[in-house]
């Protein structure tokens, strides 16, 4: 490794964070915290959201480990919290999961507010797009941030998002007022599960680990697949 490359917890084999039976490692965070950071984290903790969010999540996992899926965990989660409304922000290519969805939570007694990502219809042009880059994907722009703005308009008691681009699911965390949670992170490739891309990335997906990944289209090598076998 590059000695000028910072080492945090994803280079580290210890967990002593985890464990607390071992030493630290020269580079570990926890050792470079101060008393001030940690008072200043723990007082966010002693709110009463943050204090009862940790609370029911740790429950939650206890509980139910290794028997609920995901829907099942978000429903209790917000049971447990006394949420009533919920905010669903959805891409509109997952629309019918989201209807599903919704049709639980209904039957588990929540109110739901769902937003489409194409909601308030902007072009992306308008927002600087060039014309030549909506040729595959639409005129239409997602509109992350008027999806927050509706959720928050609805005072929604929490928000789940359901398969938001990457980037404009950054920008509905950022401008959503309630807590947010994922139900499905966008991945049209894989299926919607990112994660079966790291699980290949030894394999099928190998070229994730050995090559630089292109930022624009035209720095991919045309000769080699986007996806090579061994």
């Amino acid at each position: 490794m590059n000695e000028e490359t910072k080492r945090s917890c994803v280079d580290c084999g210890v967990y002593n964070c985890h464990t607390r039976d071992k030493e630290y490692p020269d580079f570990c965070l926890t050792t470079e915290l101060t008393d001030e950071e940690r008072a200043e984290v723990w007082k966010l903790y002693e709110e009463p959201e943050n204090q009862k969010a940790s609370v029911v999540s740790a429950q939650i996992e206890s509980d139910f480990y290794l028997r609920y899926t995901r829907v099942q965990e978000i429903v209790a989660f917000a049971k447990r919290m006394g949420y009533h409304k919920i905010g669903i922000a959805t891409c509109v290519g997952l629309i019918e999961e989201s209807r599903i969805f919704a049709r639980i939570l209904r039957k588990n007694g929540f109110e739901v507010v769902g937003a489409v990502c194409k909601v308030g219809s902007f072009e992306k042009t308008k927002v600087g797009v060039p014309e030549e880059d909506t040729r595959i994907t639409g005129p239409i722009m997602c509109n992350p941030i008027m999806q927050a703005k509706i959720m928050n308009r609805e005072k929604t008691d929490f928000n789940v998002i359901v398969g938001l681009c990457v980037g404009h699911d950054s920008l509905f965390y950022k401008y959503a007022d309630a807590l947010c949670t994922t139900l499905v992170t966008k991945d049209r490739v894989m299926g919607h599960n990112p994660v079966a891309a790291l699980y290949q990335a030894k394999a099928y997906y190998k070229r994730l680990s050995n090559e630089p990944i292109a930022a624009y289209p035209e720095d991919v090598n045309p000769k080699q697949p986007e996806a090579s076998a061994r």
